[in-house]
Order: C-alpha cells, then sequence, then structure tokens
C-alpha cells in the first residue's frame, strides 16, 4: 500500500489521492495534522528531496511568516519551521519502495505506476 503524505484538504493531495484511486492502486494518506509529524521521516524526506524543494513557498503559511525568517532560512531553520508548521511542506509526498515523488504531475505518476 502506498502511503500519501500531505493534509487531506490540500487540492494537489487531492489530485493525486483521485489520481491513485482510478488507477485502482491502494493507498492511505498521512495527514500531517492529525497524524503527526515524525522527525525521521521529515529527516529523510530532506536527504532525498532538500529541504529547498520541501518548503512550499506557495502556501498560506509561508506568506505569514515574517520578512527575517524567509530572508535568512536555511537547512537547520527550514526543518524546524517545518516541524512547527506543517502546512510549510510540499505536497503530496510519496517516499516508499524506490518511489520518490514531491507534488502531483501526472506524467511523473505515471511513468512510476504504470506499467
Amino acid at each position: 500500500m502506498i502511503t500519501v503524505y500531505g493534509i487531506k484538504n490540500c487540492d494537489s493531495v487531492k489530485k493525486a489521492l483521485k489520481w491513485l484511486e482510478d488507477h485502482r492502486i491502494c493507498c492511505q494518506l498521512h495527514d500531517f495534522r492529525i497524524d503527526s509529524l515524525d522527525d525521521c521521516w521529515l529527516l529523510l524526506a530532506e536527504s532525498v528531496f532538500g529541504w529547498e524543494k520541501l518548503v512550499n513557498k506557495r502556501s498560506t503559511t509561508w506568506r505569514n511568516l515574517d520578512i527575517e525568517t524567509k530572508e535568512n532560512l536555511s537547512k537547520s531553520t527550514a526543518l524546524s519551521l517545518l516541524k512547527t508548521h506543517p502546512t510549510l511542506i510540499k505536497r503530496p509526498i510519496i517516499l516508499q519502495d524506490n518511489i520518490a515523488l514531491i507534488g502531483f504531475d501526472e506524467e511523473d505518476y505515471k511513468k512510476v505506476f504504470v506499467k
């Protein structure tokens, strides 16, 4: 079963879940708000994607951060912010069984899941 990490009311997460369902791929949602965010998982995601890619700069949470925080972002401050504000994480993320996807792009999903 594929685990999709994100937030249930996120449009990109909804699209990914629907796409997987339409292609009969068993999946479950790990909602950061409900199921929490594991430090080890966050470190793994950062090692795969890089902290810059994990930070969703299009999110409302990002827009609400103060200028100083945005301008002085580093790996350590980004990881701390992502842990405190999981809505800052770009979504959805699938990270298991040699699959590493961030965001929803139908072409990427086809390449990975349609054989």
